[in-house]
């Protein structure tokens, strides 16, 4: 019987991790936090949307870390390529993906690729540009390729985004449409450190001054041997059905104008699987819906009298489904 918050679940036990994948994911977690100091829940979760093969989207005031948070995760890993994009309101298509341009000696269009082909992208202030403009990431990040002209391109293997936003109230935001947070696995806000941890940060200036000597800690194979570890979480089946519970619950409430997609639920799991192996089990628990469902769910939804609400929502309804299985 495995403890959580008063859920046991019997699950399938399976044969251990490897040690290398968990050594390498607490070795991760560790240098991670010699820059982002105090924000342990933020990494684990930021890890774990990379581990998932989903993207993340950060949210909170200027000066808050995000892009930091970027910048840290693509110093950990090796033999990847990094590129930053800066959204502005003049940028175009084209600067994102690329274009083919005519080449006078080879009298032949050729291709030149924007910076999604990269392995990490930071899509920094990404409600900072137009919509026509955020959309061109919209292909990239469901199906990791980008179709121009009649030529469709595959983007190389880890392809993850990591785009920061200020808040849709602040001047000059164009807020992200539905289709475009849908493609976001997490929807994260990494707030103010707390006191102890915001003077380390302004005494020792970790961004400037130990980012930059930051060694990897992982390659493309260790990668890959982590996310085959985090995939093989086993998940009970009721904590499955309450994830779908809980997403039908949000789109049959009566303040909902749009519900969670399925896609939701799908990157949910994954996810969970994903923490799960970070925190050093091969079994989820009720804890980790309960860490996930809102920066999951809360941004795909929209609700009548606006979605300042929608995280409350989301941790509503998941405790009261939590309460459910636990009591069958």
């Amino acid at each position: 019987m495995y403890p959580s918050l008063g859920l046991h679940i019997l699950a399938c036990m399976t044969e251990s991790f490897d040690m290398h994948p968990q050594e390498t994911a607490s070795r991760f977690l560790s240098s991670c936090s010699t820059v982002m100091r105090g924000k342990k829940l933020l990494l684990e979760k930021t890890l774990a949307v990379l581990l998932a093969g989903g993207h993340l989207l950060l949210e909170d005031m200027p000066g808050t870390g995000k892009t930091t948070v970027g910048r840290t995760m693509a110093k950990l890993l090796a033999d990847t390529v990094f590129k930053r994009i800066q959204f502005t309101p003049d940028l175009l298509p084209y600067d994102i993906t690329g274009v083919d341009i005519w080449d006078e000696r080879s009298r032949e269009f050729v291709f030149r690729p924007g910076p999604i082909f990269a392995n990490v992208v930071l899509a920094d202030e990404i409600n900072r540009t137009t919509p026509k403009v955020q959309s061109a990431l919209l292909e990239a990040m469901a199906e990791s390729q980008v179709t121009i002209g009649n030529h469709t391109r595959v983007l190389p293997e880890p392809f993850f985004v990591i785009a920061t936003q200020n808040p849709v109230e602040t001047d000059g935001t164009y807020p992200l449409p539905e289709a475009q947070k849908d493609r976001f696995m997490l929807l994260l806000r990494p707030g103010y450190p707390d006191r102890e941890s915001e003077y380390s940060i302004v005494r020792d200036d970790p961004s400037h001054k130990t980012l930059p000597n930051l060694d990897p800690v992982c390659d493309a194979g260790g990668l890959a041997a982590m996310k085959a570890a985090a995939a093989s979480v086993h998940v009970d089946d009721r904590l499955l059905r309450c994830t779908v519970d809980l997403a039908a619950a949000l789109r049959n409430h009566s303040e909902t104008l749009l519900g969670v997609s399925t896609r939701g639920a799908l990157m949910l799991v994954a996810v969970m699987r994903a923490l799960a192996f970070i925190r050093g089990r091969d079994y989820v628990i009720d804890q980790d819906i309960a860490d996930l469902s809102v920066d999951a769910y809360a941004h795909r939804i929209r609700l009548k009298g606006g979605d300042m609400r929608a995280g409350d929502l989301v941790a509503d309804l998941t405790a009261k489904e939590l309460r459910r299985i636990r009591h069958d």
